[in-house]
């Protein structure tokens, strides 16, 4: 059992709440933590053993969330850092964790659309220091209203650094703690991505969490290779079936292209 007492780990959301416990416990179940909590507005559903629920407002849309993270939920965290988790990414090898990680007051998964040098920052499974968390608040932080990881990553990364002497990770170690689209190290301490899932958890352990989403909206957008796992999988056909009726079903109502990316 990997043992983080100066990590707090976090959870923020007021959607998929039953996925986003069952990614928080698949943390707990390799690692310990300073503190372990869940930011909701949904106090109805199951408890989960270690997990503290904060009651917040609802967290209605991307930019919501944003702000919340920047802005307030430091206001929770008392140990010196802090690992975000989404439903859709969890801890996969613990046995990966480096000290080196805490050196670090940014560290997420390498984004490969970057090759500036500010190419470190996805935030669904990210880790970060209480001064980092700190410095968002400051008057002289932009918040461009992109995605937080952006806005952290790149739009404030070189006044982060400048200014305030806080370390980001380099690609190299950004890549052994964490994957989203560009996987270059065998065993990553973590991962973020719904089309990581079935590998994370198989194919037929996927679906079943699927059918329990009260929100898909991040599942359309690689459509096409989830798609191709779940024909692979178990009872692949009508399963399959069934995804592209949901998939149409939302482009339907919303009047979006059945098969566009969002």
């Amino acid at each position: 059992m990997l043992d983080l007492p100066d990590v707090t780990l976090c959870a923020a959301t007021c959607v998929n709440v039953p996925a986003t416990l069952e990614a928080m416990e698949r943390c707990l179940a390799v690692a310990r933590f300073g503190r372990v909590l869940l930011f909701t507005d949904d106090m109805s559903d199951r408890p989960a053993a270690g997990v503290e629920r904060i009651a917040i407002r609802p967290l209605t849309s991307s930019r919501d969330y944003s702000r919340f993270v920047l802005q307030d939920m430091v206001d929770w965290v008392e140990t010196s850092h802090c690992l975000i988790v989404q439903w859709d990414g969890f801890i996969l090898n613990a046995e990966s964790w480096s000290a080196d990680f805490l050196d670090c007051d940014y560290i997420g998964a390498p984004w490969p659309q970057f090759r500036d040098g500010h190419d470190v920052g996805n935030g669904g499974f990210s880790l970060r220091s209480r001064r980092l968390m700190e410095a968002c608040r400051d008057p002289r932080f932009i918040d461009t209203g992109q995605a937080e990881d952006v806005v952290i990553g790149r739009a404030n990364r070189s006044w982060l650094e400048q200014e305030l002497d806080l370390r980001f990770a380099d690609r190299a170690l950004a890549s052994r703690f964490s994957f989203e689209r560009d996987r270059t190290v065998a065993a990553p301490f973590g991962f973020h991505g719904v089309f990581n899932l079935p590998e994370a958890i198989g194919a037929d352990e996927f679906w079943h969490l699927y059918r329990g989403l009260d929100d898909t909206g991040t599942v359309w957008i690689d459509f096409a290779p989830l798609l191709r796992t779940i024909l692979r999988g178990p009872d692949g056909l009508r399963r399959a079936a069934l995804f592209i009726r949901d998939r149409l079903s939302r482009s339907f109502r919303r009047g979006m292209p059945p098969f566009g990316q969002q």
